[in-house]
């Protein structure tokens, strides 16, 4: 496809691949300037940093049928060994200038590597010269003779395929989507933005300086006219020929699943068209357009600012220094984690709905498929499917729980005897009116259904989206109705519910609280003592809760064995925030986990920016002993936990890089110390979504494995290492390392305001299949555990689900001085 041509000397990067003579950098060669522009000299920091290098290469590219020169800059302390890998970023050239425009940018990447502003990264900056300079990194099908021009050339692919390939074999590249950007100004600018739409695949961020795109179309005297980069045989221009390569035909075309970041930036004083019907083809005016539309399309987020100047350095350099590190918080600065497991589905969405593990390696996951699956036909709508795997992974039986209307499942913990018990929510047929009833199911040994038992308002919805075991064969479910159970009255809107189903499936008691807002509990957890904790999301101020802090809230609270609230504490912030997962603690406490979407009062921790980790520890009563925040810069969700003997695994979903990005959203997992303290996180998934569904409503089950490992269930819409999608969305099962002693506890996965609690396995039970005892983890959603005695329940996790919504945000502008781009 390509061959190499070396121009200078040894770069050390796959050793005879690539030499090159590289030399120190001091002030780079200026830029020749657009028609029209200044160029304003870039000043060296008083105290040089530590210099970069700018060494020449050269690839044969078989589609343009010839070569394309390049710029490289290697970072201070470059690693040419391969043990240090680097992320790209590829600079694109304005119309009628070449590579050295971006050589003057040396000595700000110097100064931002040096100062921690960027990671030190590996930056190309190619030549294109074709179609007279005016070549719009677009694939042109001009082929005439005028003499203004020459015929066109295969650009796009010849960068995209030719020249990407390249630098990855020879340099010491991340090779993937999330630590690659494109950028460039004015018509580097469009051909920046034209890559990061349409090759999802091959980059994640994009830096789009005064960009030369115009909507509806391109003004009669622009030179996107002139030159043939959008002509078609004779003619230099064709107007389909524009439309199909013009971003609104991208930006309906855009994957969501492959997330791009942008970062737009224009000046206040580009060209001004002199007929007031050509003003919206300003580039400042385009820009604002291209950014309004952009950031409605989902998986796009942007930044966009405008700044004093004209179509010139002045603005490109601001541009590019404010841009580079906004782009760094999103930019992947390691090759991201193997995603090794197994992987199942049907044709359609499909999604986690738990797990279980056993000491002997084996487990019980939990499937709500929405078609045929695990060998079982679907029932219609969405299925129960219950399935135990041997430590081997050879599925041992798979139970169906499934009627023609809809089943969901939030989490499975042990039942006593090797059996389990699931939760959830089933349809019900109540006369005609069709609504959710909360469900809980018990399966043997064996993979036989021993009781189902539904319970709720039959005129109303009613949902479980937490189970935990109570260590005697039966369990506790915590979700909401939108009505009035067991005598109660409602609050409004809907209201938490929590429920105690015997070892026989009957339902002994029920408890209905809320505010006059939306309310719903997420998970719960057993306590040391017997009591009950549960947590979830209120949309006003709970009864007995000081007051709302603004906003959806989370709140924990501790119910007595009979269900009657003793305490109950409202904790957030002044937006949108959710305890997703509980933990009861060894010491008799429990912690609480979810999200906050901005500063929470008390927090020993700020916001890292977008939506946080929340975490909060209580002591048996549900006194509060801490509360602190954690994250990324982009979305991050807690929805399970695994508490073990020393520590605690934190679970979730994230579109930011707590870990090395694999892409959309990943799924990841952190131990935190009993004093709040953040450990290493394990980040992985596909580069597709991943732990979330498309609405960004996390969709993640843990629970305690063997031998230092825990397990992760949910929702992908890409594929584990080696496998194959069998469509839509599927579900993924995998384990983390969790060195600590883990005490039996499992968590849910998510639906918008979903969550799921767990509760301890019952340490005397025999494990269904294997020897040994109870389950590793046992319970679903928000952390919760139950065992035989307080001494057991003391070595018990839990995990929980969330569900959010990610933000989708984006800006952009661009302009232009003198002749149009």
């Amino acid at each position: 496809m390509w061959t190499t041509t070396l121009r200078t000397a040894a770069l050390g990067a796959a050793a005879g691949l690539l030499t090159a003579v590289a030399a120190p950098i001091g002030v780079a060669a200026a830029s020749a300037a657009p028609a029209g522009a200044a160029v304003a000299p870039v000043a060296v920091p008083a105290a040089a940093a530590p210099a970069g290098q700018l060494v020449p290469g050269e690839v044969e590219s078989a589609a343009i049928g010839g070569p394309i020169d390049y710029t490289v800059y290697l970072p201070p302390g470059y690693d040419g060994s391969g043990q240090t890998r680097y992320p790209s970023a590829y600079l694109l050239h304005g119309r009628g200038d070449t590579q050295a425009a971006w050589q003057q940018m040396a000595p700000v990447l110097d100064q931002m590597i040096a100062d921690g502003t960027v990671p030190p990264m590996i930056v190309v900056m190619p030549d294109a010269p074709w179609s007279n300079r005016g070549g719009y990194y677009v694939d042109s099908q001009y082929t005439g003779s005028d003499p203004s021009t020459t015929p066109g050339a295969a650009v796009e692919t010849a960068f995209t395929t030719d020249l990407v390939q390249h630098v990855d074999a020879t340099l010491p590249t991340i090779d993937d989507r999330a630590a690659r950007v494109v950028g460039g100004y004015s018509m580097g600018g469009a051909g920046a933005l034209r890559y990061a739409l349409v090759h999802q695949d091959l980059f994640g961020q994009a830096l789009v300086l005064s960009p030369a795109v115009y909507v509806p179309s391109t003004p009669v005297d622009s030179s996107t006219r002139e030159f043939g980069a959008y002509g078609v045989g004779d003619e230099l221009y064709d107007e389909a020929r524009y439309q199909e390569l013009n971003y609104p035909a991208a930006l309906a075309a855009f994957d969501p699943a492959l997330p791009v970041h942008l970062f737009i930036a224009v000046g206040d004083d580009e060209y001004v068209n002199p007929d007031p019907a050509d003003a919206i083809h300003d580039l400042d005016y385009e820009a604002a357009t291209l950014y309004n539309r952009a950031k409605r399309v989902p998986g796009i987020t942007a930044e966009m600012r405008t700044y004093d100047g004209g179509h010139d350095w002045g603005v490109w350099e601001r541009g590019f220094r404010e841009g580079m590190a906004d782009i760094a918080a999103h930019l992947a600065t390691e090759p991201p984690a193997p995603f090794e497991g197994s992987q199942v589905g049907s044709a359609r969405d499909d999604f986690a709905g738990g797990v279980l593990g056993y000491p002997d390696g084996s487990v019980v996951q939990v499937v709500a498929a929405g078609g045929d699956a695990l060998g079982v036909t679907s029932a219609g709508g969405t299925d129960i499917l219950v399935q135990r795997l041997d430590a081997d992974g050879q599925a041992q039986w798979t139970t169906p729980i499934a009627s023609p209307l809809n089943e969901r499942s939030y989490g499975v913990v042990d039942g006593g005897d090797g059996s389990v018990i699931v939760g959830g929510y089933q349809r019900i047929d109540h006369a005609g009116a069709q609504n959710d009833d909360m469900l809980a199911v018990k399966v043997s040994a064996d993979g036989e259904v021993l009781w189902t038992a539904t319970l709720g308002d039959p005129g109303a919805a009613d949902r479980a989206y937490g189970v935990a075991s109570d260590g005697r064969g039966g369990a506790y479910l915590a979700g909401y109705t939108s009505g009035s159970v067991g005598g109660a009255t409602s609050a409004g809107d809907k209201d938490a519910l929590v429920a105690h189903v015997d070892a026989a499936g009957a339902v002994t008691w029920t408890t209905q609280v809320g505010s006059s807002g939306e309310d719903k509990a997420f998970g719960i957890a057993v306590l040391a003592s017997g009591d009950v904790a549960v947590g979830g999301t209120a949309g006003g101020t709970m009864p007995g809760a000081a007051s709302s802090a603004g906003g959806y809230d989370g709140w924990v609270a501790v119910l007595t064995p009979d269900g009657a609230v003793s305490r109950l504490t409202q904790l957030g912030s002044t937006s949108t925030d959710q305890v997703s997962a509980l933990g009861a603690l060894p010491d008799g406490g429990f912690l609480a986990a979810g999200w906050a979407g901005g500063e929470v009062a008390g927090s020993t921790a700020p916001s890292a920016g977008g939506v946080d980790v929340m975490l909060a520890a209580f002591d048996a009563s549900g006194t509060e002993r801490w509360r602190t925040l954690w994250g990324s810069a982009g979305d991050d969700r807690a929805s399970a936990v695994v508490v073990g003997s020393g520590s605690v695994l934190v679970a979730g979903a994230t579109s930011g890089a707590l870990g090395a990005q694999a892409g959309g959203m990943d799924a990841f997992a952190v131990p935190v110390d009993p004093a709040g303290t953040i450990g290493t996180a394990v980040q992985l998934g596909s580069p597709q979504r991943d732990a979330a569904d498309e609405y960004d409503e996390t969709n993640l089950f843990a629970a305690a494995g063997p031998s230092g490992r825990a397990w992760l269930q949910g929702v992908t819409y890409g594929a584990v290492d080696g496998a194959a999608s069998a469509g839509g969305a599927d579900v993924f099962l995998t384990t983390v390392p969790f060195a600590d002693e883990a005490a039996p506890g499992e968590g849910g996965g998510g639906d918008p305001g979903a969550g799921a609690g767990g509760a301890p396995g019952d340490p005397g039970a025999a494990s269904p299949g294997g020897a040994g005892g109870g389950p590793l983890g046992a319970g679903a959603g928000i952390l919760g555990a139950t065992g035989s005695d307080a001494a057991r329940i003391a070595a018990l996790a839990a995990l929980a689900l969330l569900v959010g919504t990610g933000a989708v945000l984006l800006r952009l502008r661009r302009a232009s001085r003198g002749r149009l781009e």
